[in-house]
Order: structure tokens, then sequence, then C-alpha cells
């Protein structure tokens, strides 16, 4: 039997409603930007006026980039974390270790710390860190830093600290050794006496000055400036300082609303150190779920997202500490960042010692002064957190140069009622609060702006560079550097000092030295801008 194959008849139902899909598909891109669109149905032409769908995100995305351009929203969260830890703990033991040092033995005794104690600790650490550069991976670097500060301040408050009576001479002992008459005896012979006596605080001391250095810049900005390239830099960057500012303001409310409130300093203390510990721990688990979470993603990233990432590194070539020194002042580039973070560390020693000096003869018992200076941390963080809110696109948008001139500027405004309150006396308990209100006016928001601008703006200059110099000259600058800006600013107010018998009265010539500081590092910076915009147009024209 003959089978007959008729020929398949065409949809033409299927035919038409593909012609409609596509007429419809033509149609989509008008309809998104919103208006008239004309539509064929049997021969008929009908208007149908659609929503202005894309005008409406694209509003929503530029407030999105105003107020938060952050994409790669894990990457960032896990990074910031790191940061915001280290303030954290930063902001517990700065706090703690002013209030032991200025309480025991006078606020005049920080200048001598930080000559005699802080600077060569400082300088012993960047000889050992150079060293365990060339000779230990990144990650084991970072535990390696981190971990034996951790374990000092444990081990301070669970040994030293209650040991303190058996292990510390008694004042009246180290006076007759040294052949001073009473307690009451003034000048550097008697500062010596109470630190001799209150070494332990002494110690304490000297350990928070090196971490507070270590843990921002060597710590955090070591491993970002690593990670994060140019482009996510100038989004990330101001956001990590406000993501940070949130840490002084919990430190801040712990100790006023907690540890303030224990029965004595011991038990205070033994509080604070708890949150210090577990910002310690925090501080390295973050540290290695950032880094499991870049790895598993690097070769999925393109190359702006991750340059570090997928760039081979090279060997690092070992470097004694005199040629570490040689090739630091070979580079004019890293000479102006370290013109410019001395700068910071002269200008703001100029005017803190002699604040917290005040700020001592207003709150002589140390649970009030670490009360004031838990409200004093608190709302530095609260403050740096609006100005970046205000002012998170003064780099992007206004450029590097004005985002680093700032700190200066401001510092330079703020101090002159500050001096003239000083210059009026301190002889009456209403002008000694009017002094405490200007200092602490003066010094909040030169540290807020330190936080928001500059530190930002510092750590941007080291992303052009080869990985070389971030380690290396990053390290002697962000350590020894910052050291000498406050051990210099220690060693000229003990020669006032000398010579005008106390601090306040050196009050004018420390206006002039003040001044002075300031335009030298605004002129640095002005001079270091053009060299990094060349520089990042170079790396940019390469990632390319």
């Amino acid at each position: 039997m003959a089978v007959q194959v008729q020929p398949k008849r065409r949809n033409n139902v299927g035919v038409n409603k593909s012609r409609v899909n596509k007429s419809e598909g033509r149609s989509n891109p008008m309809s998104s930007r919103g208006g008239a669109v004309n539509v064929k149905n049997d021969h008929k032409v009908t208007t149908k006026t659609v929503p202005h769908t894309t005008a409406t995100a694209s509003w929503r995305s530029k407030l999105r980039n105003a107020l938060f351009p952050i994409y790669e929203m894990k990457k960032f969260f896990l990074i910031g974390s790191i940061k915001f830890f280290v303030i954290l703990a930063l902001t517990l033991t700065r706090d703690n270790k002013d209030t032991m040092v200025v309480t025991e033995c006078g606020a005049e005794a920080i200048a001598f710390l930080k000559i005699y104690g802080v600077l060569p600790a400082a300088t012993l650490f960047i000889g050992l860190y150079s060293k365990m550069a060339t000779i230990l991976e990144k990650k084991t670097l970072f535990y390696a830093t981190c971990i034996p500060f951790f374990a000092f301040f444990f081990l301070f408050d669970a040994i030293i600290y209650p040991s303190r009576g058996s292990i510390q001479p008694s004042l009246s002992t180290v006076q007759s050794m040294l052949g001073i008459s009473s307690e009451t005896s003034s000048g550097a012979t008697a500062i010596f006496a109470k630190l001799f006596a209150n070494w332990t605080s002494a110690l304490f001391y000297i350990i928070a000055e090196v971490y507070s250095s270590v843990s921002v810049g060597i710590l955090f900005w070591q491993y970002a400036n690593d990670v994060v390239s140019i482009s996510q830099a100038k989004r990330f960057y101001p956001l990590f300082a406000q993501m940070s500012g949130l840490a002084p303001i919990l430190a801040g409310q712990y100790v006023v609303r907690y540890a303030s409130r224990a029965k004595d300093f011991s038990e205070s203390l033994h509080r604070i150190t708890c949150l210090v510990t577990f910002s310690g721990v925090m501080m390295c688990l973050f540290y290695r779920w950032s880094n499991a979470y870049i790895e598993s993603t690097a070769g999925m990233l393109s190359t702006d997202n991750a340059p570090q990432a997928a760039k081979p590194k090279k060997k690092k070539s070992k470097m004694s500490m005199v040629e570490s020194a040689r090739f630091l002042a070979s580079s004019e580039y890293l000479r102006l960042i370290a013109i410019m973070v001395l700068g910071y560390g002269l200008s703001i020693n100029f005017t803190d010692i002699m604040w917290k000096s005040i700020v001592k003869r207003q709150y002589p018992d140390p649970l009030d002064y670490q009360r004031f200076m838990g409200n004093f941390s608190s709302i530095v963080g609260l403050s740096t957190c609006i100005i970046i809110f205000i002012g998170v696109h003064a780099i992007r948008i206004l450029g590097w140069r004005m985002g680093a001139l700032s700190t200066p500027l401001v510092m330079s405004c703020l101090a002159l009622p500050y001096f003239c309150s000083i210059l009026v006396g301190l002889d009456s308990p209403h002008r000694l609060r009017i002094a405490v209100i200007f200092g602490t006016i003066q010094t909040l928001l030169s540290k807020t702006t330190k936080y928001a601008l500059f530190d930002p703006t510092t750590q941007m200059a080291y992303i052009p560079l080869d990985d070389e110099s971030k380690v290396k000259g990053k390290a002697a600058i962000e350590v020894l550097g910052s050291r000498l800006g406050k051990s210099g600013g220690s060693l000229i107010q003990q020669g006032l000092v000398m010579v005008f018998g106390n601090i306040i009265s050196a009050a004018p010539v420390l206006v002039v030295l003040y001044y002075s500081v300031l335009a030298w590092w605004a002129f640095s910076a002005n001079r270091l801008s053009t060299l990094f915009y060349a520089r990042t147009a170079t790396q940019e024209q390469k990632e390319q």
C-alpha cells in the first residue's frame, strides 16, 4: 500500500507569534527608556505609555554611587572587618596606656617615653620586621607580627599588672637613689623617678605605641594594598575609614559604660583586655577568611579587580638596614610620603601632650580620666563617620591633591583658638575648662580628618609602587618615620621645658614650630600629588 506523505503545513500562528515576539523585542529598549510606543495589533496602531524604568534605575544607581559605591560586597566586608578590629584594639590600648602613664607619671612623661622607650623599640621592630619579610611568606608574616602584641596585652593583665607591687620599686626608694627629696619635686629627674617606679605602665605604653603604628600601617594597609586595585581603592579606602570609624564609638562606650564602672583600675584593665583579646582573634580570622575568598575568586576576577592576585610576585632581595635607609633616601616619591607622615607626627605631638596635661588637671582620678578619654574616642569615631559620609567623594571628585591637603589646612585653622586659650592662662577653673574644650575640639577634628582623609590618601600613594618599595619602604615610613615624628616632637618639647621651665610657658615657640611644620607638610603633599598622578596613569595604561 502506498503511503502518501502530506507536506507539513506551516504554523502561521507560531510564525505570527514569533513575529510579535520579535516586534516586542525591538520595542523593549524603547519602553525601557520610557515614552510613547507604537504597537501593531490587527492592522491597528495603538499608543501605550511605558513607565521610565531605566530613568528610575539610573537615578538609583547615581544615588548608590554617591552614598555607597561598593559592588564587591563580600571582599569589602572581609577586608574592612580587619580594619574595624584593628582600630577597636588600637583605641582600647591607646586610651589605657594614656590613662596609666598620665595619671601615674604625668603627661610630661610621654615626651621621655617616646624618645627613650618607643623610638628604640620601633627601631628594633623595623629591623626584625625587615628580616622576617625576606624569609617569611606574607600570610605567615601577618600572624608573626600580629599575635605577639596580643599575647603581651593578655599577659600584662593576667601576670604583670597584678604583680606590680612585688616587681616594681617604690617611688620613695627610687627618689632616694636619685637624690630627690620629695614627691613634689619637678624636672627631668622627678619624671624619670616616676617612670622607674611605674615601669610596668611604661612598658605597656611602649608596646601599645609600637602596636598603634604596626597595626594600621603594616598589618592592615600592607595587606589592603596587595589585594585592592587602584580603581577599587578610590571607592574602598574612604569607606574603610567610615567602617572603622564605628570601632572607636564601640570602644569608647564600652569603656564609659562598663570598664570604667569597675570598683578599681585593676578590674577595669581586665575588662578592657577581654575585648582587646577578642579583637586580636577576630583580626586573624577575618584575615584568613578574606585570603581564602580572594584566592578562590582569583581565577574569575578581571585584571582590574584583582591585579595583585594575577600578577606574579618577584622574590624579594635581602637588604640590610643601611641599604634600606639608602633605598628610602634615593626615592623622592618615598621621601615625600615620609615627610607627610613625619609632619603629622610632629604637629599632633606639639598639641597632644599639652592637651593631655590640662585634661589631667581637670580629671586627676584614673577612672575619671579613663571615662573622659572613652567619651572622646566615641566622639572621634562618630565625627569620622559623619565627615566621611559628607566628604566621602572628596578624593574621587576633587582629586588626591585636595584630599592630601585637607588635614594640614584643618589643623592650621583649629589650632589658633587652642593656642590662644593657653596663652591667656590657666589660673582659674573657668579658664582651665575653656582650654580643655578648645584643646578637645582641636584634637578631635585633627584626628578625624587624619582618619577620614590623610590615611586613605597616604595609603593610596603606595599602590603604584613595586613590591619591594611597598614592603620595605612602607615599613620604614609607617613605623620608623611615624615614630621619628612623634619622638622628634617629644625631644623638641623636652628642650623647651629645660629652657622655659614648663611646656605652657613655651607655647609661643610651639606656635611658630607648629605652623612651620604644617607649611612643610602641605608643600610636600602638593609635590607628591604630581608624582602620584603620573605613576597611576602609567600603571593604569599597563593594566589595560
